[in-house]
């Protein structure tokens, strides 16, 4: 965003359009994210905040709420598996109606799940890639609570 601000005539002090149209959907997605992150959000609530634009943009705006929103409760409406491969937990909708909610390596040890079949059909190399993402967001989230746990002690 800072070089963007730079690059608008007036800086920090220009105006913005109604709705920000005068900003792209991934600069509006990004002066979202600041606003919230300015105003320390525990509940953050996002639509796909990536569809509409690109990869690195995608991949800035995952790392800010990874990042900056760690502590905080994040629910994405997401259709990129990838935004959410990581979560603390997965909520599978079909036609409405949940079916299924746990965390995503544990919905991928069943091979009759809707998201492992999900995941499935991204393609071989993607699907794996996502499991070990998934796997490895598990295992870091064991350790982590490990650690909690031993300095409580």
């Amino acid at each position: 965003m800072k070089n963007i601000v730079h690059q608008m005539n007036g800086g920090l002090d220009a105006c913005l359009a109604e709705g920000g149209t005068n900003l792209s959907v991934g600069q509006r997605q990004l002066l979202c994210l600041a606003r919230a992150i300015l105003k320390h959000s525990k509940i953050l609530v996002l639509d796909e905040a990536s569809a509409n634009i690109d990869l690195r943009t995608d991949e800035l705006i995952q790392e800010l709420i990874r990042t900056k929103f760690h502590d905080c409760t994040v629910l994405t409406i997401a259709h990129r598996l990838q935004t959410i491969i990581d979560s603390d937990r997965v909520m599978v909708l079909q036609a409405g109606h949940l079916k299924e909610f746990d965390e995503p390596h544990i919905l991928l040890q069943n091979k009759n799940s809707l998201f492992f079949n999900m995941v499935q059909q991204m393609g071989q190399n993607t699907s794996h890639q996502l499991q070990q993402i998934a796997e490895y967001a598990y295992l870091q989230k064991r350790t982590s609570m490990g650690k909690l746990k031993d300095e409580s002690h």
